[in-house]
């Protein structure tokens, strides 16, 4: 079933540039298998195509990695966080133990979360955000958005972002865009320092069909997913955005204050009055 997790073949994997990440991967490997589970240990860059379930061991950078890679197979992707903020991961490193044994109790749930993909020939896919920007940071960049084929605005920016409810927490939060729930879906489109005081962040449904583009003929654009896979882009090309049809599948765990408003509050500080 969809929404049971498959141990028939675990991936864990650790993002060498984060230091511990090893260890602590073989460290989740000895926990699976004194429960009689068996798993691989690999890195970041060398993801298995055959895994049923994924354990992502590092920040949100390595899981985000991993969801793009295991969207398409339809995996679940399990975050355990050695990072500073880990927003998306669902473990620190003194809740191993415990929360191997929720996964193999199924307390767990596995949450599907949109994702936006480019399709000008560059098929990218992003779980937190779509980012463009000019090629030069001197300089800022003239970028025309469409919707379904309507011109609804001309920025003046350093870039645009298109977030989706997960991004809307990353990235897309440091710019002054809205939070947005994960059980929504709907697309942010966030101006990044517009030289402009009537540019203001969007919020429109999955659905519409986004255009990117820009008059600076003969320039290049860069365009990022998720902060990690970066592209170049004629500026005179149109960028074609639009919600993708697979989704990342992340497993949440049962346990206290771990819906989405608690976890603004506990990582992000939300609402949270200062100390005197």
């Amino acid at each position: 079933m969809d929404n049971l997790l498959s141990f028939k073949n675990i991936s864990i994997i650790y993002n060498k540039d984060v230091k511990e990440s090893y260890d602590i991967a073989l460290l989740v490997h000895k926990t699976f298998e004194t429960k009689g589970i068996k798993s691989t240990v690999t890195t970041s860059h060398n993801l298995d195509n055959q895994a049923t379930l994924a354990v992502t061991i590092g920040g949100d950078g390595t899981l985000l990695k991993a969801a793009r890679f295991y969207a398409p197979l339809n995996v679940p992707v399990f975050g355990i966080n050695l990072g500073r903020l880990g927003f998306l991961a669902q473990a620190n490193i003194d809740e191993i133990d415990s929360s191997i044994d929720k996964l193999i109790n199924g307390k767990y749930k596995i949450q599907n979360r949109m994702m936006l993909e480019v399709a000008s020939g560059h098929d990218m896919l992003a779980l937190n955000d779509i980012v463009i920007k000019g090629d030069s940071f001197s300089r800022t960049s003239k970028l025309f958005l469409s919707i379904n084929g309507k011109v609804v605005c001309d920025y003046l920016a350093d870039g645009l972002i298109i977030s989706t409810p997960t991004g809307s927490t990353a990235y897309t939060l440091s710019a002054g865009g809205p939070v947005v729930s994960p059980d929504l879906l709907a697309i942010v489109i966030v101006p990044i320092c517009p030289h402009t005081l009537t540019s203001r962040p969007l919020v429109i449904p999955a659905d519409e069909n986004i255009t990117v583009t820009s008059c600076n003929s003969g320039n290049m654009l860069k365009m990022s997913a998720d902060g990690q896979e970066t592209v170049e882009v004629p500026a005179n090309k149109e960028i074609k955005i639009n919600k993708s049809n697979v989704m990342a599948r992340l497993v949440i765990l049962e346990k206290e204050d771990n819906e989405f408003y608690s976890i603004l509050r506990e990582k992000l500080q939300w609402g949270v009055a200062p100390e005197r």
